[in-house]
């Protein structure tokens, strides 16, 4: 049912009217005199401007905010139960434990917000009344609903969203680490590059979606309808290739090392393509020059300050591992996965070789999308076809020209060029 049921209840603001309540509340945030809580309940306010307000803590209860524009503010907290927000903007918005109970967001615009451990149960609507306690607006409750919005690298970390109706949303790169997800219904969904790991999707209806490249260590999907759905890529508990407790790796690490040291004299290269290396934990700090692995699954590993440089490690899933610090010059990383990787102060410049020989990264048709690259250096590495989407590159060293080529949607940051 419509958000928009019951209108005679409901009060038409005007932007003036809208900016005079948020300046109150925003004053009473500040500690201010004259300050005073944002109440939008039972209002209509669709269609206005909210950007960058701060209304933590505000009450929108059963309000209409169709279209309304609140990109940027800070709705922490806030009451949002029943509200209707269908085709409403709310990118970059921080959401964090609102109550979204029973709320409408059709065709919503939620990418890259913050809803952490919000609530997007069902919900009931019911005013006070003086005979009864309690009068429901409306017989039955109100299921939340998230048909067709766009979720793309949203935080969704332990949210509640058991039963939410969700078809053909778009959830590509969203975090649901942890998330309830009991019964929802996903139909068509897109959830490709999820991190949907620890999450519960038990009876959840996920037929004719795509998961594809999703996480899902220590998913559950007891009941679940997963007919039609691509599943290819996904990455759980179980090896995703040679398994690294089958290999002698600290001998293989061992006579790497010495190779590298010995600049080739002793010891001998370590080849690890297409092993699984996320028991390892942590490689934090080792020197792995000139390593092979094509191909290997790295997922999360903690690879601060490693030593990487002139490394194969085509086609690699580096997803979330901490690259801080790290030494990558003239890694050959073409077609890596490297989302939400901190690679911040990482050096992915070129790598000079005798003779005056310069040797560029190559990071073409890498995907990097959310990642953490502040004062990286990535002067002349090769970019072409690359994903930096959502990635922030502040005081990053590299130059405008070398992202002509490469998919750079909603970039956080100011590059040093």
């Amino acid at each position: 049912m419509s958000a928009t049921t019951g209108q005679s209840r409901y009060t038409r603001l005007t932007q003036a009217q809208v900016d005079a309540i948020c300046q109150k509340h925003e004053r009473l945030k500040a500690m201010k005199p004259g300050g005073a809580r944002a109440v939008f309940a039972w209002m209509d306010v669709s269609g206005l401007d909210f950007r960058g307000r701060d209304l933590r803590d505000a009450d929108f209860t059963a309000a209409i905010v169709v279209g309304a524009d609140l990109s940027g503010a800070l709705l922490d907290q806030s009451n949002l139960y029943c509200v209707d927000m269908q085709m409403a903007n709310l990118t970059r918005a921080s959401l964090r434990r609102t109550d979204l109970r029973g709320a409408c967001l059709r065709g919503a615009n939620l990418a890259d917000v913050d809803l952490f451990e919000a609530d997007l149960r069902e919900g009931a609507l019911a005013l006070p009344d003086k005979a009864a306690g309690l009068a429901y607006v409306e017989v039955s409750t109100r299921v939340s609903d998230a048909g067709f919005t766009n979720l793309r690298g949203a935080n969704l970390e332990r949210s509640k969203l058991s039963g939410i109706q969700a078809m053909k949303a778009d959830f590509t790169d969203a975090i649901l680490k942890s998330c309830k997800l009991v019964r929802a219904n996903l139909k068509q969904a897109i959830m490709d590059n999820c991190d949907l790991s620890g999450a519960d999707m038990s009876g959840c209806d996920v037929s004719g979606a795509s998961l594809k490249d999703a996480v899902m260590i220590g998913t559950k999907t007891e009941s679940w309808n997963a007919s039609q759905t691509n599943l290819s890529g996904v990455l759980t508990e179980k090896a995703a290739g040679t398994d690294i407790s089958r290999l002698p790796y600290d001998e293989m690490i061992r006579d790497h090392a010495e190779w590298v040291d010995s600049v080739g004299k002793a010891g001998k290269p370590s080849a690890f393509d297409k092993a699984d290396l996320r028991a390892l934990k942590s490689i934090k700090g080792l020197n792995l020059a000139a390593l092979s692995a094509k191909g290997a699954v790295f997922y999360g590993l903690d690879m601060r300050g490693i030593q990487l440089q002139g490394a194969h490690l085509e086609g690699a899933d580096l997803r979330n591992c901490d690259l801080s610090g790290a030494d990558l010059r003239g890694a050959q990383m073409k077609g890596v996965r490297m989302d939400g990787a901190n690679l911040e102060g990482a050096n992915i410049g070129p790598l000079k070789l005798a003779g005056d020989r310069i040797f560029p990264a190559d990071l073409r048709e890498a995907r990097i999308r959310g990642a953490n690259l502040q004062r990286a250096d990535l002067r002349q590495a090769r970019l072409d076809g690359a994903d930096l989407s959502r990635s922030d590159l502040d005081k990053a060293q590299m130059t405008l020209e070398s992202l002509v080529n490469v998919v750079c949607v909603g970039l956080k940051g100011k590059i040093a060029a």
